[in-house]
């Protein structure tokens, strides 16, 4: 363009080999900040780095005594989650949904954290019952877990029925856990309000019946939404899944913190849980 004054050849050439510095200079600048970050990652995963590498070495020089589970991510989370909490008590929960469990195995969960208790589903609604809660909870028992038994809440059922089909079905004795209470759903066909009457009419008869007061559990943000102005003095079991939460929060009793678990002995994913306390501070959620 006419007017327009042009940059010598050997500036240029000075200018480009100046952006091409910038450019090698800041991508050292970003690999060493990614170096930075894997580095933090793999101190911070470090337990159960060593698990998952432990683990690859045995299931190729001594498949013998490898572990037939496949180590996941989570299953890298959960070991840091069960490291911090080494001074609490262990658990996991389950239902039919984990098939036909090997108890004799049932031990402890990545060899290195000894299970404590178990919770396992005995009843759903007014009518429905958990076909392997009979064995599980002769089993658990022979494996010396402190076990308990939860009833599934089916929010637009009779309360009462709901109650008494629990009470039923299940015999609690000294040294098992409370009754527990799952309300994960809100109704279709009534108002929260209602839900809210029926679950104390159930917490209430079944309080009555063993004498003792009820573990609700639910979701985080479902108990905090709907059930914690109400039912605030209740035991609570709450679940909450984030990868990143690693700690328990202080007003949980017990916290279900993956629902990715592997175990030996069950082979679908397990939820896994943790006790807020010590064995003895656990004997006010046992039946004396």
């Amino acid at each position: 363009m006419k007017g327009k004054k042009s940059i010598p050849k050997k500036t240029r050439k000075y200018q480009r080999k100046k952006t091409r510095r910038i450019s090698v200079k800041y991508r050292w600048y970003v690999l060493f900040a990614i170096l930075c970050i894997l580095t933090a990652a793999c101190f911070h995963y470090r337990e159960g780095i060593r698990y998952y590498v432990k683990t690859a070495y045995n299931k190729i020089f001594a498949p013998e005594i490898a572990e037939d589970n496949k180590v996941t991510l989570q299953d890298i989370r959960n070991i840091e989650v069960f490291k911090r909490h080494d001074k609490m008590l262990f658990g996991f929960d389950v239902s039919h949904y984990q098939k036909e469990i090997q108890w004799h195995t049932i031990d402890s969960i990545y060899k290195d954290f000894p299970l404590d208790f178990v919770f396992i589903r005995a009843t759903m609604g007014a009518d429905g019952y958990d076909k392997t809660f009979s064995y599980n909870w002769k089993k658990a028992k022979s494996r010396l877990l402190i076990r308990g038994a939860y009833h599934y809440y089916r929010p637009d059922e009779n309360s009462v029925l709901q109650a008494q089909n629990f009470i039923n079905n299940v015999h609690l004795e000294p040294g098992d856990f409370i009754p527990v209470l799952d309300i994960e759903e809100l109704p279709k066909e009534q108002s929260v309000a209602n839900l809210k009457v029926g679950l104390k009419k159930w917490l209430s008869i079944v309080e009555e019946h063993y004498k003792a007061k009820p573990i609700i559990y639910s979701g985080e943000h479902f108990y905090n939404k709907y059930l914690k102005e109400d039912f605030g003095d209740y035991p609570v079991w709450i679940a909450n899944y984030n990868f990143f939460v690693e700690n328990i929060k202080e007003e949980w009793h017990f916290w279900q913190f993956s629902d990715k678990g592997s175990l030996s002995g069950i082979e679908t994913k397990i939820d896994l849980n943790i006790f807020q306390g010590s064995r003895y501070d656990i004997k006010k959620y046992v039946l004396q």
